[in-house]
């Protein structure tokens, strides 16, 4: 099949599952054994946690990255009576946990390993679990207390507000969207749910039947994310030059969903910088250009937040803004100039936040690949004159770090950061018909039988940062197409010249 008619098969999916493609989740699956074992798939959640334990007890990505979700499997194995495996767990945190400084930047992460944590030692199963170094209980009480109390929570504190164990049901000042989601989080909807009466429990619980019968017990992490998926995918796209029939209402559901703050990835989450850009630069790729000004309500004067009040910084956040506003400006010259002094400060600071290796890492995504493909285009096509050496010595990490199989990966090879590398090595040379270096383009060829396996999978290792790792399933899928596309464009490049 063409890489156009698969890219038209996944723009499909998109309008025939509007929540969203997304891996299911240990950590939200553990919280809804404990959370709603009277909930449709609770069999289904025990056998998904039993299946997807290591050998050595734990759960989840190496490292650090495993210890939100092997905390939450275990407690919730304690919950329903699997003991053996609980103990697995048990030990294997017991190892861990005094070692495990210097957590991931993941949201709400002080919230959730204290309170799964206390949970877990109010079981009374050997000796009680101690919280990593640095952590402490002093800001899971607080907003206990702040639920409790019935004050109003900022909307971001909602997709982790099973963190408030008994306060969260039926908290007074938490209602769902209309579509029934507390936080665009199956976790966060059942705590609401809980001990109290809520009184729109109805459209909640039907939300959450119609998460777990759509994934068949277990359930994603956050959803829905219809406008985050569908400006990725239609991006990725674009970007690589691949032509595609996109549905007119789907550009136009796109456009209406950027309001004056910008717009959240999907209902019951807040608006957010990255999801907006995204969304911006996908409609001006696709001749539907909108003037980007309600991104700066997310500029600080340094940088651009994910979202107000954001405690922590993301350099793809950022490279992402570029793209919103360099798009803008390229398909609008005679606006050219009105963000022109926003982008160079955006392109400073990215070619600022490199590290000496050359690559950029980032915290909504566990691969450097992913942080140093953003920076390299947005810097190579809006960063304006002086950025080659930024995004060559990228390219030279590149290089460096390729593996035998011709793949990228951090912790191993993997058609997700394969897909990243290949872009930044090709983009936007090899779609413009220009000549690619050719060490580049032989290094990316390399990756071409790799990439080819890779595109019958539909199940990648999880690598997005939510409150543990997951996988946007058509955003991956839709970079990998695109990386196969630039390759393919490149080796038609050098035929034609010779």
């Amino acid at each position: 099949m063409s890489t156009a008619r698969e890219a038209d098969a996944l723009v499909a999916t998109l309008m025939a599952t509007p929540w969203g493609q997304v891996s299911a989740s240990i950590y939200e699956t553990g919280r809804l054994v404990t959370l709603a074992p009277w909930l449709t798939g609770h069999r289904e959640r025990i056998d998904f946690l039993l299946a997807t334990q290591s050998p050595d007890g734990s759960w989840g990505a190496p490292g650090n990255y495993g210890l939100v979700p092997t905390l939450s499997a275990t407690e919730a194995l304690l919950t329903a009576g699997a003991v053996d495996a609980a103990r697995r767990g048990l030990a294997a945190l017991r190892e861990r946990l005094p070692r495990a400084a210097n957590l991931p930047d993941m949201p709400a992460v002080d919230l959730i390993v204290p309170s799964l944590i206390a949970l877990i030692n109010a079981h009374g199963v050997g000796e009680p679990l101690p919280l990593p170094p640095g952590l402490d209980y002093s800001r899971v009480e607080r907003v206990r207390h702040a639920v409790a109390s019935g004050a109003e929570l900022p909307e971001k504190l909602l997709h982790a507000l099973e963190v408030t164990g008994l306060a969260a049901g039926g908290a007074s000042s938490v209602q769902p969207t209309a579509i029934g989601t507390i936080g665009a989080s199956p976790a966060a909807t059942a705590a609401w749910l809980g001990s109290g009466v809520p009184l729109d429990a109805d459209s909640a619980r039907s939300h959450l039947e119609a998460v777990v019968t759509r994934y068949g017990g277990p359930v994603p992490v956050g959803l829905p994310i219809t406008v985050f998926e569908r400006g990725w995918v239609l991006s990725w796209l674009a970007r690589a030059g691949i032509r595609v029939a996109v549905p007119p209402e789907m550009v136009a559901d796109l456009r209406a969903a950027i309001g004056p703050a910008g717009t959240p990835a999907g209902p019951g989450l807040p608006a957010d910088a990255d999801t907006t850009s995204v969304a911006l630069h996908a409609l001006a790729l696709h001749g539907v250009a909108r003037d980007p000004k309600s991104l700066l309500a997310f500029d600080t004067g340094k940088h651009f937040c994910t979202w107000r009040g954001e405690d922590g910084f993301s350099i793809s956040v950022n490279a992402h803004v570029l793209d919103a506003f360099g798009a803008y400006a390229a398909s609008r010259p005679d606006r050219a100039g009105t963000y022109a002094q926003v982008r160079k400060r955006l392109a400073s600071l990215l070619a600022e936040r490199q590290r000496p290796d050359g690559s950029w890492d980032d915290r909504w995504h566990a691969s450097p690949y992913y942080a140093t493909l953003s920076c390299v285009l947005a810097l190579g096509e809006y960063g304006g004159p002086g950025r080659a050496p930024t995004v060559d010595r990228a390219r030279e990490w590149l290089l460096a770090t390729q593996r035998a199989d011709g793949s990228w990966g951090r912790w191993e090879g993997t058609p997700e950061e394969t897909a990243y590398a290949v872009q930044a090595l090709l983009l936007p040379e090899a779609v413009r018909g220009h000549g690619v270096e050719e060490r580049f383009r032989q290094a990316a060829a390399r990756s071409h039988e790799y990439l080819g396996r890779a595109s019958e999978m539909s199940d990648y290792p999880p690598m997005w940062h939510d409150k543990d790792l997951y996988t946007p399933i058509a955003v991956v899928g839709a970079a990998i197409l695109a990386a196969r596309h630039v390759i393919a464009c490149a080796i038609r490049t050098v035929q034609m010249r010779t």
